[in-house]
């Protein structure tokens, strides 16, 4: 059981005073819905997972370099005193850089939901209604074949997180929509329907 001493309110204050760009912000936004989605799902600690996922990026805009990035923002996290398996899932979603492997089912939709989260705004983004609320998976799907759009989500990273969950890409898809749907207004995602 996952156990957490800090909550949502001392996460937020964190990433915005690392954090000032408004798309970082609602990308983190983001990703929080959908691993809150998939924690609820999944039958796991929502504040915990909710937490991981609002600060998973939260050094990115001081320290975009990889390496520097997630690795600064762990040392700041130890000192703040949360806990190892938080630190650990936060860095497993740059495992390419930290060596960090994905074990866990945290870590494992941390990294599903990062990307996707991201691609799914964009895919939103430009419809005629800007909005998540009339999207649908397919149309995402369509827009992944487009090698231009949204050029540096690699399209295999998205394969690989919805299969380390065990989902289709089409339903790992929908389910992230659904939870980003919940946040929409705060994530500027409700359009012009």
């Amino acid at each position: 059981m996952l156990k957490l001493t800090m909550n949502r309110d001392d996460a937020w204050a964190l990433l915005t005073d690392y954090t000032k760009g408004e798309s970082l912000l609602k990308h983190a936004i983001a990703v929080e819905a959908a691993v809150r989605g998939y924690a609820r799902r999944f039958g796991e600690d929502e504040e915990a997972w909710g937490v991981t996922a609002l600060l998973h990026d939260f050094d990115y805009e001081r320290w975009p370099t990889l390496g520097d990035h997630p690795d600064k923002g762990s040392e700041i996290l130890r000192e703040k005193g949360y806990p190892e398996w938080m630190i650990r899932a936060i860095r497993s979603h740059a495992m390419e850089i930290t060596g960090v492997t994905r074990d866990s089912l945290l870590e494992k939709t941390l990294f599903a939901c990062d990307e996707l989260a991201g691609f799914i705004t964009a895919a939103a983004l430009v419809r005629p209604s800007k909005s998540v609320m009339d999207l649908e998976a397919k149309s995402v799907v369509r827009r992944m074949k487009d090698k231009a759009f949204a050029r540096a989500v690699k399209r295999e990273d998205l394969h690989a997180g919805a299969a380390s969950l065990g989902l289709a890409l089409e339903e790992h898809i929908g389910n992230v929509i659904e939870f980003m749907r919940e946040r929409a207004d705060e994530l500027g995602l409700r359009g012009v329907l």
